[in-house]
């Protein structure tokens, strides 16, 4: 994968990974093995200004501009979130903020995730959403 890829490219490339499943359990272990391969994320980070409003389980989110582009971090203590932590980050991660901007999150509707997650999960994916687009929009205005 390029370092060019645009959020879009990432979100199609994750989309078109997924056509290879048939049924959402193959596709929910699918995105826990994904959350299994975040990065360690340091305790130090574990604190209430980093702490993600909205989510059933504790997330924590964790982020820095690295040149034009901005750097996420991201850990959950549920694996079914620190999976969709990990498709975020496929697509969001390490972007312009106006590339973050211009990409709507269609990947949860073409997935399905809007009707197989339960409403408490979708509630903290958006709130993940939320802040991944606040920030970028705070670099954006800066």
């Amino acid at each position: 994968m390029s370092t060019e890829t645009t959020a879009e490219q990432a979100q199609q490339e994750l989309l078109d990974e997924f056509e290879m499943f048939d049924n959402w359990m193959d596709r929910y272990q699918y995105i826990i093995d994904m959350g299994k391969q975040l990065p360690a994320y340091p305790d130090e980070w574990k604190v209430d200004e980093l702490k993600i409003q909205g989510c059933q389980s504790n997330v924590w989110m964790h982020h820095r501009r690295d040149g034009e582009t901005l750097h996420f971090e991201a850990v959950s203590d549920a694996a079914i979130v620190s999976g969709l932590i990990a498709v975020l980050m496929r697509i969001y991660n390490d972007r312009r903020p106006a590339d973050i901007r211009a990409t709507s999150p269609h990947f949860l509707k073409d997935l399905g995730l809007d009707k197989h997650l339960s409403p408490t999960r979708s509630n903290g994916l958006n709130a993940m959403l939320e802040r991944i687009y606040r920030v970028a929009e705070e670099e954006v205005a800066a």
